[in-house]
């Protein structure tokens, strides 16, 4: 009996082999967090999360969002975290969220946050 790999397993696996190849590159995880728990606050996290995307520099690009526990965030993968802060900021600095922005980076493989934004925050996590 001879056993056929299903079509497409080459493509998926070199994609996925590219992907980690990538994620093994990536230093660090930028965190855009806001409070939020309504409909109308998820629909302005992907409004943001468009607008932060197409901001970003080659350096870095956004992984995706979260949305519960009272808090949303935004998942951005760089190897320049103050740059990409700095690319998003000027994205969503005249929008109305962004007083309650609260933004860190940690090294992709973990560890604790360091603060970028507000300097006076002196705490951060993402539940």
């Amino acid at each position: 009996m001879i056993l056929k790999r299903p079509r497409g397993y080459r493509w998926r696996k070199g994609f996925a082999r590219l992907r980690a190849d990538w994620q093994a590159q990536v230093r660090y995880i930028l965190v855009l967090q806001w409070p939020g728990d309504s409909e109308a606050d998820f629909d302005a996290l992907i409004s943001m999360e468009e607008q932060v995307d197409a901001a970003l520099g080659r350096y870095a690009y956004v992984d995706g969002h979260d949305f519960g526990s009272d808090e949303m965030n935004i998942f951005i993968e760089t190897d320049r975290p103050t740059e990409a802060f700095a690319d998003a900021a000027n994205a969503l600095r005249e929008g109305p969220r962004w007083g309650d922005l609260r933004a860190a980076y940690r090294e992709a493989r973990g560890g604790p946050y360091e603060i970028l934004w507000p300097q006076s925050l002196r705490k951060f996590s993402v539940k």
